[in-house]
């Protein structure tokens, strides 16, 4: 499954709260609503995040909406963030022995 950089940084925010709004997350990401709505209905289709309407009105500003991650996306996430920091390392530990070598 191939994620974004845009839909891992929803899911990072998700996770510390799921009852942020749209609105909040393109504010805080730097993106627009419309794109910050098209990633989370592709989160939504792969099953990473469950979107939950609390209540439903006439009014669409009126909904509450809470973005729970699934079982799936916090693995995800967690194998995504696991993932980077072993390469980070490696890359690390690379420059490390270059400079090592060069002096």
């Amino acid at each position: 499954m191939k994620i974004k950089v845009e839909q891992f940084n929803i899911l990072r925010v998700i996770g510390v709260n799921p009852k942020t709004t749209q609105r909040v997350l393109s504010s805080r990401l730097n993106m627009s609503l419309g794109k910050v709505n098209y990633c989370l209905k592709a989160l939504n289709q792969k099953g990473l995040i469950k979107m939950v309407n609390f209540n439903k009105k006439n009014n669409k500003l009126e909904y509450i909406n809470n973005y729970l991650l699934t079982k799936k996306g916090i693995k995800y996430r967690l194998d995504l963030t696991y993932n980077f920091m072993k390469l980070k390392m490696t890359e690390y530990n690379e420059l490390k022995n270059e400079i090592k070598n060069f002096k």
